[in-house]
């Protein structure tokens, strides 16, 4: 009877499921880099972790009674942290493609844009369109859409370990580097915090409409479920739109952006 008893309790540990886990622990742990203006950044006055996805994932956490624990990594690291379980979601504005899909699971998504390039005011930095991207000098992380599409363009890549902003827009400033490929609301918000530097969103590039989703491990089927719900309810009563307008200059990133590729 007792051998019976033991045998049940060990069945039903065995049937625990991640998102079991995470509701007993009471703590979703998140990737986020905390170098990336505006989605995931230290306050300059409080030194606070805030930006766009960093303020949708506490609210979250706040709609499924867990607390939020960041843990602030470069951006190629992330994705291997979900795979492994280290972590439970990334939040970094990452793109929603084919292929990341077929390997985890994406929230609905959360934000949508499209791509723009970042390069020196006084020329900018002699690039008419993507076709002038050979031979020039692409900053960025080496596993992003961005700097893929700079690759296919024959751009050199150069890549930096989670540096801040200010790092790779000085460099295009100063002629270090030419041009960073990047999402057009988080360009826009970079160029806006340093205007004291040689940069500006350039006038004619927009390419790659985009979806982006917080990211979960395949086989958490159960929080990924849990946490659409949630974050389809914020979509619906304006909570994200509001969280937008707030990181982006009133924009609101949860509308598809109408736009002409060039």
């Amino acid at each position: 009877m007792l051998a019976g008893c033991g045998n049940d309790e060990t069945q039903t540990e065995e049937k625990k499921t991640a998102w079991d886990e995470i509701q007993e622990q009471g703590t979703l742990t998140v990737a986020t880099s905390g170098t990336l203006l505006a989605t995931s950044f230290h306050d300059a006055e409080t030194d606070e972790l805030t930006g766009f996805e960093v303020e949708v994932v506490r609210e979250l956490g706040e709609r499924l009674d867990l607390d939020i624990e960041f843990t602030e990594i470069g951006f190629d690291e992330m994705l291997t942290s979900v795979n492994t379980g280290q972590i439970d979601i990334a939040a970094n504005d990452i793109e929603i493609t084919e292929d990341r899909a077929e390997e985890f699971i994406f929230s609905t998504p959360i934000k949508h844009s499209y791509g723009t390039a970042v390069v020196r005011k006084d020329d900018l930095s002699g690039i008419a369109s993507l076709e002038d991207l050979p031979g020039k000098k692409a900053a960025g992380a080496s596993t992003s859409i961005y700097m893929e599409i700079a690759r296919e363009y024959g751009a050199e890549e150069v890549t930096y370990d989670n540096a801040t902003n200010e790092v790779y827009l000085r460099d295009v400033s100063i002629g270090r580097t030419d041009v960073i490929l990047n999402d057009y609301y988080l360009s826009t918000f970079g160029v806006a915090a340093f205007p004291d530097l040689n940069i500006t969103i350039h006038p004619d590039i927009k390419y790659a409409p985009s979806e982006v989703g917080l990211v979960m491990n395949k086989d958490n089927t159960e929080l990924a479920d849990n946490v659409n719900k949630a974050l389809e309810e914020m979509l619906a009563d304006g909570t994200i739109t509001e969280i937008s307008a707030e990181f982006f200059g009133g924009a609101d990133v949860s509308v598809k952006p109408d736009i002409e590729e060039n």
